[in-house]
This record gives structure tokens, C-alpha cells and sequence, in this order.
């Protein structure tokens, strides 16, 4: 028998031993007794791997279970010595059954509600995340790195290269790592060793991590951007995502950073269960006060690490100065405040700082400006995958053809449409979940020219776009991707979606388009 459905599975089968539990609470060190351990793996992408490569070197008997997966990796299990087996949906197989893990890594894409984890749950098996394990296994290379820990729904991958490129100016040996595509334990395992680990981290990942015990984080800071629904599909409900983004906060040593703006991430500080001493920073674009970053005058100001902060503040840079790179829009300007007052709190100079955004460039589809062309810039921002970021890319340009669409994920894009309308040229409306946003616009703007693309072949969508957009935009215009949306409906991901913007732009020009700088200059 292949496998069997989670429901038939009766208490005294195999794997239903609860596991040596005094054994885990000690793996605490690359230094413990991993040897002999039986784990299994769920997934087997980048995370899953590092997680089963990881294990294998200590000696664990490791088990991958995945559906599918890229046959070089599966070949590279063989060479590790980690067992793989196949899983079918809903189905929790023999093998697993027989392996009797005494815990299970599993990698971020697994939802709660999965056939292994609700297996696991009735059979006494422990879950870790990639996170959890990477922090027991720290202090494989000299003294382990601090951590410092970043989410929220926007900004983490923008705020995690700010962060890392100040401790690098400093001096410090810095890995940014996580979510941002280097799993942690790759960071961990570096020979180099590292002084410091900027973690950007999901809600999927938070989702696993233990607020107490062996295995909970005791970062040395630790930010929150801010909230907005997301991943609903994925954690079941508002109230379930937020309280995952809330753990990052605890156990802070030094700094809890969060968003004066974002009334959620101030109830996560209030809340949090800190280290004795931690401090709570805010940041906001307003003027600072005496343990906030803020704006005073087009002067980005610290007012927290400063012994004469209740009289004076030091500047860290100016709007002007960021306006010539391309870092000024809003949601910019609060992650350059953020990324400062994390790098404050492990004592990077505002010189330092200051020096260190000026050689600053913001990732590929991110604000990039595409073209410009007959007064008109075409600029990919495919990174704003849900209605928060949108909403500040399209708060950042004045008269604006949006094109928008793709997976939405259960999201209401409803207010997105509502705030942004009024300067709007005209909508081009791409993706699979399209009825929502073409009712949310005959809601709210009637009278917008909106069109649609529908286009089962992915090779056509951007193309079609583009010229629908270009008959639509009027010089001084800005034609704007960004689709309040996954793009897995369409695209392999939002880099995808964005080269193959940029090329049907590119090539609808021709010739025409002019010489311009990566990032956009008014954003």
C-alpha cells in the first residue's frame, strides 16, 4: 500500500511512540547529540534542502518527504544520504509511518491545516521550522551571530538590505538571510562564521517558532513594518497572521522597532515578552519623539540613541539626498527609518549610516523604471503582490494607468480601488481573479476606461497589456505594474511577471524609449 488517508490511521501504529522529548529540550548546539535522531522533512525547495542537508551532516537519519521536486535535488539527497519519499495529497505515506521521526522540520509552504502536520499532531511529533533549527544549531562557527529579525507584510526584503549594507559599512561581518531567499542554515553553516544575521522572516515561518523553551529566538532586535491582511488562505483568519507576525518580538534583547503609523504592530510591542532592558522604538514620517526615528523638516532624524534625546536629535540623511537615488517615496522613507534604528541599536554610527545609502540601489522590480518615453515612465513595481504594497506604489505618482491583477488570495481589494481612483488615466486589469477588481471599478469610477486581458497564454498577457496601456497614458503619465496580487496564476513568480513586463515594454517602444537610472527618481 502506497499510503494511507490521515483518518485511517489508529493510535498504536507505527509512529505513534511520542518522541524522547528530554532529547530535543537538549539539542540546543551544533555541539549536541544529533546522531542516530530520526527526522523528517517536508519539502524538498531551497529550505527543505538546507534543512535535510543540514541534519544529514550531523548524523540524523533523515527522511524527505515531497511531491514534486527537481531531479537534480533529488539526485543530491543520494549523495547527502537523506531517504526521499513521494507524498500524494491527503495521503500520509508507510514509509513516514515506518521512519517513526521523532520530529519534523517543515518547510514554510506547508499550511497548518496539511495532511502531514495534522498527522503529526495526533501522532506526539514535534513540528520545528527551518528557523527553529537554525537557531539550536547557532554557534556552529565561533561565537554565534545575534540575530536580527525582521517582518510585516511589505518592506522586509528593502528593510533587510538597508539593515545588512549600514552593519557592513560598519565593519561587522553581516549575512542577510530567511525569507530573502539564503536559508538561515546555509548562514549558519558558513566557515567564515558571521557577527550578525539580519532574518527576514514570513508568517509561514513565524507560524512554527515557539515563544518559550529550547527552541524559542532571543534576538537582539527585532522590527515589525506593519500589518495588512495577507496569506489569509494560509493561516485561516486576520487574527491568526497577525498574532504569527507578533512573535518575532519576543525575547528582544535590546530593541523592539515598530510603526507609529500601525496601530497593530504597537498592541504586538505593549504585548511582547522582552528581555529586561529592551526598549520599544517607533519610527513614522511625522516628527520624532524622545525614542523614535522620524522626519523633521526633510531631515530623517534619530531621537533614540542619542543621550540628548529630549532636547536634540541627529540627523541620519535628507529627502533630497534619497530623492536623487530613487528613495523617497513613502514606504521607502519608513524602511530606511527602520533599517536605521536597527542599526542604531547595534551601534552603527548616523555617519556611517548616511554614507551607506548613498551607494544604496534598490532591488529588480521594485519601483524600477522600465522606460521613459514621450514624457511617459513605465515602472515595475511586481513586488507589490498584495493591496498594501500597491497602495504605497500608488500613493507614490500622481497620474497613474495602473495594471493590476493576478492571484488575489482571498484578499479585499475593494479600498485599494476606492483610495486610488481619483488619479487614475485608466486600469488594465490582468490575471485569473479579474471579476473583483472590474466590480470593485464600476463601484467606485464608472466613467475609467478599465480593459482586461484575457489571455490563457502567459506570453501574451504583458504584451496586450502594454498596448492597451500605452493607448491609455499621456505624457507626465506613469504606467504602473503593480498587481495587488500573487502572480502564480500566470507566472512562475513576481520577477517573472516583471521581466516580462519590461520586455513587452522594450519592445512596444523600440528605439524610442530613453536613457534613465534604475530605481524611479520621483518615487
Amino acid at each position: 500500500m502506497a499510503g494511507q488517508l490521515v483518518a485511517g490511521r489508529h493510535a498504536g501504529e507505527p509512529g505513534s511512540v511520542p518522541p524522547d522529548a528530554a532529547r530535543l529540550d537538549g539539542l540546543t548546539s551544533w555541539h549536541s547529540d544529533w546522531s542516530g535522531l530520526r527526522v523528517a522533512v517536508l519539502g524538498l525547495g531551497v529550505t527543505g534542502f538546507a534543512a535535510a542537508d543540514t541534519l544529514a551532516e550531523l548524523g540524523a537519519a533523515v527522511l524527505v518527504v515531497a511531491g514534486d521536486a527537481p531531479a537534480d535535488t533529488v539526485r543530491l539527497l543520494d549523495v547527502i544520504g537523506a531517504g526521499l519519499v513521494r507524498a500524494a495529497p491527503g495521503v500520509v505515506p508507510d514509509e513516514l509511518i515506518r521512519h517513526r521521526p521523532e520530529v519534523l522540520i517543515a518547510s514554510p509552504g506547508y499550511h497548518p491545516d496539511h495532511a502531514l502536520l495534522v498527522w503529526a499532531a495526533e501522532a506526539g511529533v514535534p513540528v520545528w521550522g527551518d528557523i527553529e533549527l537554525a537557531w539550536r544549531l547557532r554557534d556552529k562557527v565561533g561565537p554565534a551571530a545575534e540575530w536580527i529579525l525582521v517582518t510585516g507584510t511589505n518592506g522586509k526584503t528593502t528593510t533587510v538590505q538597508l539593515t545588512a549594507t549600514m552593519l557592513a559599512a560598519a565593519g561587522l561581518r553581516v549575512a542577510p538571510c530567511g525569507n530573502i531567499g539564503v536559508p538561515v542554515l546555509d548562514a549558519v553553516r558558513d566557515p567564515q562564521g558571521w557577527d550578525v544575521l539580519v532574518v527576514e522572516l514570513s508568517s509561514y515561518q513565524l507560524h512554527h517558532l515557539p515563544r518559550t523553551g529550547p527552541g524559542a529566538l532571543v534576538p537582539f532586535s527585532s522590527v515589525c513594518l506593519n500589518i495588512a491582511d495577507d496569506h489569509l488562505d494560509w493561516h485561516g483568519s486576520a487574527e491568526a497572521y497577525r498574532d504569527a507576525k507578533a512573535t518575532v518580538y519576543a525575547n528582544t534583547q535590546v530593541a523592539c522597532v515598530y510603526n507609529k503609523a500601525d496601530a497593530a504592530t504597537i498592541r504586538m510591542v505593549e504585548d511582547a515578552d522582552v528581555q529586561e532592558g529592551a526598549r520599544a522604538i517607533g519610527f513614522g514620517l511625522g516628527v520624532p519623539g524622545p525614542s523614535d526615528f522620524g522626519i523633521v523638516e526633510g531631515i530623517l532624524c534619530d531621537r533614540a540613541f542619542h543621550e540628548d534625546r529630549f532636547e536634540t536629535a541627529i540627523e541620519i540623511t535628507t529627502t533630497p539626498e534619497l530623492r536623487a537615488r530613487g528613495l523617497s517615496a513613502p514606504h521607502l522613507l519608513a524602511d530606511i527609518l527602520a533599517a536605521s534604528a536597527l542599526a542604531r541599536s547595534f551601534g552603527v554610527a548616523p555617519d556611517v549610516i548616511h554614507d551607506a545609502l548613498e551607494s544604496f540601489r534598490l532591488d529588480a522590480h521594485r519601483i524600477e523604471i522600465v522606460a521613459e518615453s514621450a514624457g511617459i515612465r513605465w515602472i515595475d513595481d511586481s513586488k507589490a503582490t498584495n493591496p498594501h504594497a500597491a497602495d504605497a506604489s500608488l500613493t507614490a505618482f500622481e497620474n497613474i494607468v495602473w495594471l493590476v491583477g493576478g492571484l488575489l488570495k482571498g484578499v479585499d481589494v475593494d479600498d485599494l480601488v476606492a483610495r486610488h481612483v481619483d488619479h487614475l488615466r485608466g486600469a488594465v486589469i490582468i490575471g485569473v481573479d479579474r471579476s473583483v477588481l472590474r466590480d470593485a471599478f464600476a463601484r467606485h469610477a464608472p466613467e475609467l476606461p478599465v480593459f482586461e486581458i484575457d489571455a490563457d497564454d502567459t506570453g501574451e498577457v504583458m504584451p496586450g497589456a502594454v498596448r492597451l496601456a500605452a493607448g491609455l497614458a499621456e505624457t507626465g503619465d506613469v504606467v504602473l505594474l503593480a498587481p495587488a496580487a500573487a502572480s502564480m496564476d500566470q507566472f512562475t513568480d513576481y520577477a517573472h511577471r516583471g521581466r516580462l513586463f519590461a520586455e513587452a515594454v522594450r519592445d512596444h517602444l523600440g528605439g524610442e524609449a530613453d536613457e534613465d537610472s534604475a530605481q524611479a527618481p520621483g518615487a
